[in-house]
């Protein structure tokens, strides 16, 4: 259905919501109707929700796509800083002649 329509599905990876711009946005809107609060009636919490939505614009939302960037490429170096920290370990799950220090552990 995406694709009839020239849009790109983007998985994100799973428990990393700092990857997930509307998850930006998601919290903003979560902060304000409790913080604009003061009735704690349905009917004006759904006002609040509805105006805090309409808050939200293509502005905030780029900015949050780019705070999601830098996030990402934080991550990079990272990664990258650990795989020159970290010495590889290798398991080797073939035939080999074992020695004697297996026994040392």
């Amino acid at each position: 259905m995406a694709a009839s329509r020239q849009i790109t599905v983007l998985r994100l990876p799973p428990y990393h919501c700092e990857l997930n711009p509307i998850e930006l946005v998601w919290a903003q809107v979560k902060g304000d109707v409790p913080r604009n609060n003061t009735s704690f009636k349905l009917s004006d919490v759904k006002i609040l929700l509805e105006n805090s939505l309409e808050r939200v614009t293509a502005d905030k939302c780029q900015r949050c796509i780019h705070h999601v960037h830098k996030e990402e490429e934080k991550m990079w170096e990272l990664d990258n800083l650990i795989d020159v920290a970290v010495e590889p370990l290798v398991i080797n799950l073939g035939d080999e002649d074992f020695s004697d220090s297996e026994n040392e552990f």
